[in-house]
C-alpha cells in the first residue's frame, strides 16, 4: 500500500534547486525506499554560502533510515544534455558523518524502482570521515560499477559520459559491489544521516 501511494512524480515537481554542474543549475529530488514500501525519508535542502568572496551553495542530503521494510535514501538530479565526451572523472567535495554513501550515474530511464532494469546505474562507494572537515575525492568514470536492482551486473560495455543524464547520492544497506554496508559505516534499526555536498566538477 505504501509503495502504491509513493508519489515519485510529486518529488520531481518539487525538486530542490541548487549547485551547478557544467554551468547548469541542478534540480534535486528525493527517491527513497518508499517506492518499494519502505519507511525511510530524505530531508534535502540547499544552503547559500560565501566561499572565497563568491556566491556558492551547499547541498544538504540528510534524513532518517528505517531498515524495517527498506533501507535506503537517495537524491537525484537530471543532467541536461549529458556530459562532454572527453569527461574522464568527477571531483566531489563534501563533509560527511562517518557513513559510506554511494555516488550514482545513469541514463535517467525510470521504472517503478529507479533506473530501468534494462539500463544500469553506475555506482561507486564514498567513505566519509566523522571529523567534520571537508574532503575531496576524484572519481574516475572507469571505476564505477554497473548495477541493477542493488546488485552488480556484467554489461560488457563502458560508461559513456554522453549518455549520462542523471546523477545522485545514496545511503543504502548495500555497497556498490552488492555486499552489506557494515553497521559501522551505515547504521542499524532507525537512525539519522547527514552528508553535505559542496561541489561536483567534471575533470
Amino acid at each position: 500500500m505504501r509503495a502504491m501511494s509513493y508519489d515519485r512524480a510529486a518529488n520531481e515537481r518539487y525538486a530542490v534547486t541548487g549547485m551547478t554542474f557544467l554551468g547548469k543549475t541542478m534540480k534535486w529530488h528525493r527517491l527513497d525506499d518508499g517506492v518499494m514500501g519502505g519507511q525511510s525519508q530524505t530531508l534535502h535542502a540547499v544552503e547559500s554560502t560565501e566561499d572565497d568572496d563568491s556566491s556558492s551553495s551547499v547541498l544538504h542530503f540528510s534524513g532518517q533510515i528505517n531498515t524495517q521494510g527498506g533501507g535506503f535514501c537517495s537524491i537525484r538530479s537530471p543532467i541536461e544534455g549529458g556530459m562532454p565526451s572527453d569527461t574522464k572523472a568527477l571531483r566531489i567535495s563534501f563533509v560527511g558523518d562517518g557513513k559510506t554513501y554511494k555516488f550514482l550515474l545513469s541514463d535517467g530511464n525510470k521504472s517503478a524502482f529507479g533506473p530501468s532494469r534494462r539500463s544500469p546505474s553506475w555506482q561507486i562507494d564514498i567513505p566519509t570521515s566523522r571529523n567534520g572537515n571537508k574532503e575531496t575525492i576524484i572519481i574516475s568514470l572507469d571505476t564505477l560499477t554497473p548495477s541493477l536492482q542493488g546488485g552488480p551486473v556484467e554489461t560488457g560495455v563502458k560508461l559513456n559520459p554522453v549518455e549520462v543524464k542523471e546523477m545522485g547520492f545514496m545511503l543504502s544497506l548495500k555497497l556498490s559491489n552488492g555486499k552489506p554496508n557494515p553497521v559501522e559505516t551505515y547504521g542499524e534499526g532507525i537512525f539519522p544521516f547527514a552528508l553535505k555536498i559542496h561541489s561536483i566538477e567534471a575533470v
